[in-house]
């Protein structure tokens, strides 16, 4: 598609959306769902952009006080996915900041998906009572401890976990929040510790410590539960809310996730994703079976640098996004992408490297945390999130136009081996005949995500009929999810495909499209027919 001359440098799906679609809107726009309307981020970015300018990369951002009434702008600058972290806020803001996404879906033409994240079995988080950030100056004395007050004490941190201090020894490290400050343990007075302080910093509110020895995390194992009480509320709160996927805090192993599956199982419930945080050593111990049992990971890179030396983040961080790409489950790079643009309008340049390099590794998404949820500027840092992964995306795609990515062979089944096959092979034709875009129509977007594990050129449009499918599909790198009612037949979906989007202006005759589909969709019909939507077809719009 051609990018229109008179496009803006300022994007023109972040304009507010028409009257029409403002109020009065909804039976409109739930019948046009119906019929596969496509969301309209995606439609303006097609039309302004052509295929090729579509963004791959997927945002996520948090939701929090600082961007309520930011909502439709986040939501009109690309925002696939709202987390409300529930570590944070109240239930009542909860619940209106997730029906407000609703309602956006509903009536204005956005498909974003809402993800919770649980706050887990926190341990060792610490407080000095105060709301705003205290200064530990240069061998200034504190006392850590977990009796509990209600007055703020000067030079005092009251911990949240009464054996915090078991198996400390005088000597030991404490950093706080990964190098925020580091303390010297100089006294143990009998569940308390007395430090002093060795590396002066910010010390703020809900801070993480943890226990460093000859330059070696402290690990120790209390045995608390990867989900709390409280966690479970939560999680009953989100399934009442209409949730789409829930971050598993503090993953410890597979068991985990297969827990929560099971539960979600039992009340069928399980389109529901579930995508297990990376954060500890535990889970870094237990990284491929956990990724295995999960529909998806989160490289929560803050936590983890609490209990990792800084210098391995990066390495970690792009050893689990290969991981994640060779086992088929979709990866987000997280925490302090843009940390400088919570008090800043612009981010350093090394933010917007790091940035870059997350793109570069084709993680399938990224997300601001702080910088959308209680930042000053959380519009802006979103248009940086997507500025930057769009020019590393096409200069990405300039220097490996017609290569293919190494692929791990996941399927044992000859049916689950030849669809791997076939959307391997749908990719490398792809990028090999230079087609402008690849339609996948699918019942519960398993080839669509086998798609986007290649990391084609050309942009993804998955087609399905099921709205949970539509919403899951909004993590995988690549992938503009569509929904439509399907057939049988393909000729006759990609006829009602051609037919739909060129109402819409979004193709032209002449465009090539290469097509597969999943071959549950031919479930009724006999076997010998199956091969059939097991097959690659390319087509031109007439």
């Amino acid at each position: 598609m051609a990018t229109s001359a008179a496009a803006s440098s300022f994007p023109s799906y972040l304009s507010p959306p028409p009257a029409s679609r403002r109020s009065g809107a909804r039976p409109a726009l739930a019948a046009a769902a119906a019929e596969g309307v496509m969301d309209v981020v995606s439609e303006a970015e097609l039309r302004e952009k052509g295929f090729m300018g579509m963004r791959k990369t997927k945002l996520v951002c948090t939701v929090g006080p600082a961007c309520v009434d930011a909502l439709p702008a986040l939501a009109r600058g690309g925002m696939g996915v709202a987390r409300v972290n529930l570590c944070h806020g109240g239930r009542d803001w909860h619940r209106a900041a997730m029906r407000e996404v609703r309602r956006l879906n509903d009536e204005e033409g956005f498909c974003v998906s809402l993800m919770v994240d649980t706050e887990g079995s926190q341990l060792l988080v610490a407080d000095h009572g105060g709301a705003a950030s205290v200064k530990a100056e240069d061998c200034s004395e504190w006392l850590f401890t977990s009796k509990k007050t209600d007055k703020v004490c000067p030079f005092t941190m009251h911990v949240n976990f009464d054996k915090f201090s078991e198996g400390i020894l005088v000597g030991d490290e404490l950093v706080i929040d990964g190098g925020m400050a580091t303390f010297e343990v100089t006294e143990k007075i009998g569940s308390d510790l007395r430090c002093k302080c060795t590396d002066p910093g910010l010390l703020l509110p809900r801070a993480k410590l943890s226990f460093w020895r000859d330059g070696k995390l402290v690990e120790r194992n209390f045995g608390l539960p990867t989900l709390s009480t409280k966690d479970w509320a939560d999680i009953e709160f989100g399934i009442t809310e209409g949730v789409d996927c829930i971050a598993l805090s503090f993953v410890k192993d597979a068991n985990d996730i297969k827990s929560l599956k099971t539960y979600l199982s039992r009340r069928s419930l399980e389109h529901i994703k579930i995508f297990a945080k990376i954060e500890s050593l535990e889970s870094l111990k237990n990284l491929k079976d956990i990724v295995e049992a999960s529909d998806g990971v989160m490289v929560a890179r803050g936590d983890l640098g609490v209990q990792v030396p800084l210098e391995q983040i990066p390495a970690i961080q792009e050893a689990i996004v290969e991981l994640c790409r060779n086992l088929n489950k979709p990866v987000i790079v997280a925490s302090q992408l843009l940390e400088s643009m919570v008090e800043y309008p612009t981010p350093t340049r090394a933010e917007v490297a790091d940035v870059s390099e997350a793109v570069r590794q084709y993680a399938d998404a990224i997300m601001l945390s702080a910088e959308s949820a209680i930042g000053a500027f959380p519009e802006k840092a979103l248009s940086v999130l997507r500025a930057a992964s769009e020019r590393m995306e096409s200069w990405s795609r300039e220097e490996n136009m017609q290569s293919l990515l190494p692929q791990y062979q996941l399927a044992i089944a000859l049916p689950d081996r030849i669809s791997e096959q076939i959307c391997t092979s749908a990719v490398e034709m792809a990028n090999n005949l230079a087609v402008d875009a690849i339609f996948v129509y699918t019942k519960h977007g398993h080839m669509a995500s086998l798609l986007s594990r290649n990391r084609p050129n050309p942009p993804i449009f998955a087609f399905t009929d099921d709205s949970n499918t539509r919403k899951s599909m909004n993590l995988y790198w690549g992938v503009i999810p569509l929904q439509l009612p399907l057939s049988n037949s393909m000729d006759d979906n990609f006829k009602q495909t051609i037919k739909l989007l060129k109402s819409k202006g979004s193709v032209k005759p002449g465009d090539s499209v290469l097509v597969v589909a999943d071959s549950d969709l031919n479930q009724p019909c006999a076997a010998a027919t199956s091969s059939v939507y097991q097959s690659i077809q390319v087509r031109l719009v007439d």
